[in-house]
């Protein structure tokens, strides 16, 4: 028999990890020789729900079982859930769902939705009832939204690897102890096989975050090889419970890749629009960069935050009439009376001109000459020469931006943007192979 199990929403601010689990159960399941179809999966969903914990992630694990082994295997995940699950902390909805066979249409279609869009838990719980799937949920139902999209998001077409590394409960709230050095050492021997490890322009580790989870590094890349490569140059001075590889839609723009140009505009859900900067860019209080763009909807106003480093410069450069694509988040702004894109990308197409009016230069001695009164020419205040017939003259200034793709500094990235170095090594499909190799310990 064929199982998807998923799972989601297990954590909280206060600490939990729904990829921990999925890590426990892939120990647990291994030692009863139960065969993974697939890596365990890291699926995330729309990075602008505004109730997120942390990165809107959701987990989904493939085996394949016995017929008889499915009320143990069922067991197994509850009570690995219930044990591990952050119950009881704000926000936090665990939920499990498992399904035999494959996924159906509509959990695909709830699964694509819930990358772009804030899918009602309604809606999963009637996926689920048509879908002949078995659900828990604790709390709200909220987490079954997660879970069964997770099931739904075979990754058929591009995917990335992220090996896991997690914490002795000994460790966790404390300092993650990575040794800096060894981490520029080896994004700059793994890359572009691996990716985001490593901020070179802000001197900021990428790979462990900062949070009382188990989680004490990620290390994302293009396959299974590489990032056990890039595991093993690592200089780590702490103990490592466990590690995992998953096979995940970090890295993939997945949220655009759904996304039609010049949709409707919809709070909290990605878009990419086309068209024309309107006004020169305002720099607000805290460096925030806000420019107007015109389209045939009319206009919208796009945002660069402070943190996205040079690429707020970008933005900064831009002038109206320049053609660009932007890609980013709906949101309302307080005080603005436009919808707002938060920018995660830029193309900058057909640049306009841009043209400075000046004085004309003396012929005799070169210095920009003065305005001698109107209908008086112009007259120069080094040598007195008047030339009445000068005019003003204008000049195309040479642009410091060029045409191409801008993204922020990497330490801005969302988990779902595609970095540069993926550029070009996008997959088109998965060979439906089980994991081979080593893939986790234990």
């Amino acid at each position: 028999m064929k199982l998807h199990i998923g799972i989601d929403d297990t954590d909280s601010a206060k600490g939990g990890c729904t990829t921990y689990i999925a890590a426990l159960l892939v120990d647990r399941f291994s030692k009863q020789r139960i065969q993974f179809t697939d890596y365990p999966n890291i699926i995330r969903l729309n990075p602008n729900i505004p109730f997120k914990t942390r990165g809107n992630a959701a987990v989904a694990l493939r085996v394949r079982i016995p017929d008889a082994a499915y009320e143990f295997v069922r067991e197994t995940v509850i009570r690995t859930v219930e044990e591990n699950c952050r119950l009881g902390d704000e926000g936090t909805d665990p939920a499990v769902v498992l399904l035999r066979g494959s996924p159906t249409s509509p959990i695909k279609q709830l699964s694509r939705e819930a990358l772009t869009d804030i899918v009602p838990a309604r809606k999963a719980i009637r996926v689920i009832k048509q879908s002949n799937a078995s659900a828990v949920c604790y709390g709200s139902a909220l987490g079954l939204v997660g879970a069964l999209s997770a099931l739904g998001q075979t990754l058929n077409g591009d995917y990335t690897f992220e090996l896991i590394a997690y914490r002795e409960p000994h460790s966790r709230g404390k300092p993650r102890l990575v040794d800096q050095d060894s981490v520029v050492e080896m994004d700059r021997m793994t890359t572009p096989e691996t990716f985001n490890n490593y901020d070179s322009d802000n001197r900021r580790v990428l790979i462990t975050p900062h949070g009382p989870d188990p989680v004490l590094l990620g290390l994302r890349g293009e396959n299974p090889v590489a990032v056990v490569r890039a595991f093993r140059l690592l200089r780590i001075r702490e103990p490592v419970e466990r590690w995992v590889i998953f096979r995940t839609n970090h890295g993939t723009d997945a949220h655009f890749e759904g996304s039609t140009f010049n949709q409707r505009m919809t709070i909290n859900r990605p878009i990419k629009l086309s068209g024309i900067v309107l006004e020169r860019p305002e720099r607000i209080s805290g460096g925030h960069i806000f420019f107007k763009l015109r389209r045939k909807r009319g206009a919208v106003l796009c945002a660069a935050f402070e943190p996205t480093g040079k690429f707020k410069e970008v933005v900064s450069k831009l002038i109206p009439g320049d053609e660009v694509v932007v890609f980013g988040a709906v949101r309302r702004h307080e005080g603005k009376p436009l919808l707002t894109i938060n920018l995660e990308k830029l193309i900058v197409g057909r640049l306009s001109d841009e043209v400075t009016i000046e004085n004309p230069k003396c012929s005799r001695c070169g210095k920009r000459m003065k305005s001698a009164g109107r209908g008086q020419g112009y007259r120069c205040e080094r040598c007195k020469f008047v030339a009445l017939n000068a005019s003003k003259q204008f000049l195309k200034k040479r642009r410091i931006i060029r045409p191409g793709l801008y993204l922020p500094d990497r330490k801005a990235h969302r988990h779902l943007t595609k970095p540069l170095s993926r550029y070009g090594l996008e997959k088109r499909r998965w060979n439906r192979e089980p994991p081979s190799g080593i893939w986790h310990r234990p």
